[in-house]
């Protein structure tokens, strides 16, 4: 049974920082991709950020310099740094398996 468990978002104002966490079960980080993905008011939802099981990681050119994903395998968790963050940057924020678009429930981040 899989399960995603997201965290750490909070409101914050533009050009603070947060950490978001995902805490997983059921799933091998050394066997698939984890991304984080943002549903914003309004749009679609995006792929902000991937990590692969080999440890690369992706980023969207609004993200690139601003967020870093990683990972410990050893808590089973990934993580979201976000840094200077930006009025656009306000969404909800969800853990995926990125394989099957499996998600978490989400964490809510709002930047004023």
């Amino acid at each position: 049974h899989v399960q995603l468990v997201e965290s750490g978002g909070d409101s914050v104002q533009a050009g603070g920082s947060l950490r978001l966490s995902c805490t997983a079960s059921g799933v091998t980080f050394d066997e698939v991709d984890m991304g984080w993905y943002r549903q914003a008011p309004g749009n679609e939802c995006e792929l902000v950020s991937r990590i692969a099981s080999d440890g690369r990681t992706y980023y969207t050119d609004s993200a690139k310099g601003r967020f870093t994903i990683s990972q410990d395998k050893a808590k089973n968790t990934v993580y979201l740094q976000l840094n200077s963050l930006r009025t656009e940057d306000t969404g909800m924020y969800y853990c995926a398996r990125v394989v099957d678009d499996y998600r978490g429930q989400g964490t809510q981040v709002t930047v004023s």
